[in-house]
């Protein structure tokens, strides 16, 4: 029986890791371990670690490894914290592979704690392009990585041309775009009415036109969260629509943003707004589905957005240069520029669905592909 080793720390991890997880835990040949870190445990995040135990996973190591801050400063130390504690539960669990997801600080030292331990890597969601420091820890971790699974076709051949074994190279697609498939499948469900209980702000009226808004810090612009945030609540506020606001992720800058936000709702400037901690996965592809515009800089608007055909007015920096489809609209950390083209993107209405970052099987391609491998050389060698 093969090990598999997956680290979540935080909810875009566990959502970008579930339909794998859920497919490794179902595989005859596969034992599923699961190590939950970082605000994947915290409340003023959620606790998504709630998540996923009500989805059925058994956590075997709870880490707390993030540093309150949310500094430049904090995210290098967290780092560090993580580097430290994520080798002793590795050497209690003793897997095989080490799953890491993507391109956040937790994912650096799950890679590097791996490696040193010459525990073999599989990383997902490499080879893209983007902003923030993610663009240069998702490249470094695939200079850490043995064996890679790439969401897209552009992603993959970027792999390659850094130097990585063609044969170790696997484009199975976004994990996440299974679970929005299985969701916009079951036509029966629908999204819940409680869920308002859940955040705080006003109860909204879904049968109505509403956007849904998650904006997270760009750790390259460091300083000007809130600058950013009050441009686009202030766009969403003019254009006099209902709107669901997500709280953002724990990236240094996360403090200025979430500032922003509690200044709007202490002024009395949210009265149509309702804000969220967390969201779980369903209803959130549900209001994605139903939404009239995503407003934002949250790569879901990229991944999901362009498999659901939801409007998106994508914000600033932090997606440049990742693969979209035609349902994105790009603007600057502008008010009225946002306020345009939010209602350019309303007028519009729903895309046609494009499947750029895959088709809805990722995870069961990933489960039979760790199954299927033989010993992985951890010895890293370039191939050009």
């Amino acid at each position: 029986m093969k090990k598999i080793c997956t680290v979540i720390g935080s909810r875009a991890n566990y959502s970008s890791i579930k339909s794998a997880m859920r497919a490794i835990q179902q595989h005859p040949d596969l034992e599923l371990q699961v190590i939950a870190a970082a605000s994947a445990l915290l409340d003023r995040y959620g606790q998504v670690v709630r998540l996923i135990e009500q989805d059925g996973f058994e956590i075997n190591e709870r880490l707390h490894i993030l540093i309150e801050g949310e500094t430049p400063a904090t995210m290098a130390k967290s780092t560090g914290v993580g580097l430290i504690e994520l080798p002793s539960a590795f050497e209690r669990l003793k897997p095989d592979v080490v799953v890491t997801v993507g391109d956040r600080f937790e994912t650096m030292a799950t890679t590097l704690a791996a490696a040193y331990m010459n525990i073999p890597v599989a990383h997902t969601m490499g080879g893209e392009v983007s902003g923030t420091i993610d663009e240069s820890i998702r490249h470094a971790v695939t200079k850490f990585a043995h064996i890679h699974f790439p969401a897209s076709r552009d992603a993959a051949e970027r792999i390659i041309k850094l130097g990585e074994r063609p044969d170790m190279v696997f484009r199975v697609g976004c994990p996440r775009i299974d679970l929005v498939a299985d969701i916009l499948a079951d036509s029966a469900s629908e999204i819940d009415g409680h869920m308002f209980d859940l955040g705080v702000g006003a109860n909204l009226d879904l049968s109505k036109p509403f956007v849904l808004v998650s904006q997270h810090p760009v750790t390259t612009e460091y300083g000007e969260g809130e600058r950013q945030i009050a441009a686009t609540l202030s766009a969403v506020r003019d254009s006099g629509m209902q709107a669901i606001v997500l709280w953002p992720n724990a990236d240094a800058g996360s403090e200025d943003i979430s500032r922003g936000m509690r200044k709007l709702r202490e002024h009395g400037m949210a009265a149509n707004m309702h804000f969220f901690k967390n969201l779980p996965t369903a209803t959130y592809i549900r209001l994605m589905k139903k939404t009239a515009c995503l407003v934002g800089n949250s790569s879901s608007g990229i991944r999901e957005g362009a498999y659901i055909g939801t409007p998106v007015v994508n914000i600033g920096s932090r997606q440049t240069a990742r693969e979209r489809g035609s349902n994105i609209f790009d603007v600057g950390h502008d008010s009225a520029e946002i306020l345009k083209a939010m209602r350019a993107q309303v007028a519009h209405g729903p895309y046609a669905m494009e499947d750029t970052y895959g088709s809805g099987n990722a995870g069961v391609q990933i489960a039979e592909t760790l199954a299927s491998l033989g010993p992985v050389e951890v010895q890293k060698r370039i191939t050009y």
